[in-house]
């Protein structure tokens, strides 16, 4: 499960950040195409925060959807898992991914 090792790596951030503060909520954003599973993101967060600041902390997952660029229609349109380089839309060839590989923390609330 590497969501784990990921998770590690947001509490090293945070517990850097938060300065001796407990950490309420943690925030990420996560694309759908970021190769990471959503649920396994929460059961592996107890894990990651437990003995530090982040521990006991709620953790939200906003999901991104992943989309591309379609030089044809001059839009954005959002792919599933089976895209195939191509416009799900007009079927126009484009690898132009524009989102859907994040894993970034959006927001993190401390006590003050």
């Amino acid at each position: 499960m590497h969501e784990l090792g990921l998770l590690s790596g947001v509490v090293e951030v945070i517990v850097d950040a938060a300065d001796g503060r407990r950490v309420r909520r943690v925030a990420l954003d996560v694309g759908t195409r970021a190769g990471v599973i959503e649920d396994a993101l929460y059961a592996a967060w107890p894990l990651a925060a437990g003995g530090t600041v982040c521990e006991g902390a709620d953790l939200e997952v906003e999901v991104i959807a992943a989309t591309v660029w379609c030089p044809a229609c001059e839009a954005e349109r959002e792919i599933d898992e089976f895209f195939a380089l191509a416009c799900p839309e007009c079927g126009a060839p484009t690898a132009d991914l524009r989102h859907g590989r994040e894993f970034a923390i959006r927001e993190v609330d401390v006590e003050t």
